[in-house]
């Protein structure tokens, strides 16, 4: 199976901080986020709602594609999420239970 790498923004509850991070396992790392396990912004700042992703080709083109997310304003930000998820779902649920399918599928 080949490796993906995910680039993604959370943001708070209230939708008034928003974080752009980059893993090759987004699962795992958004739990990370929820049960704040890594001390920092996002647990300080309770970031923990899944409202965007995409998927990369390797970890150079997710990483340099994360560092133009985070040096663009918070419009553009706010434009991406709204691009691909307008009601700013949590997309954690569909994200997971989409790679589990597509695990039982491959199997």
């Amino acid at each position: 199976m080949e490796r993906q790498y995910f680039v993604y923004i959370l943001t708070n509850r209230y939708h008034t901080v928003l974080y752009a991070g980059v893993t090759s396992d987004l699962v795992r790392r958004v739990v990370e986020h929820r049960t704040k396990a890594i001390r920092g912004f996002t647990s300080r700042y309770n970031v923990d709602k899944l409202v965007f992703y995409e998927v990369a080709i390797d970890p150079y083109t997710a990483i340099a594609r994360e560092k133009q997310i985070k040096a663009g304003s918070r419009a553009r930000k706010i434009a991406l999420v709204n691009d691909m998820n307008p009601g700013w779902r949590d997309l954690y649920e569909e994200l997971r239970q989409e790679i589990a399918s597509s695990l039982g599928s491959s199997q």
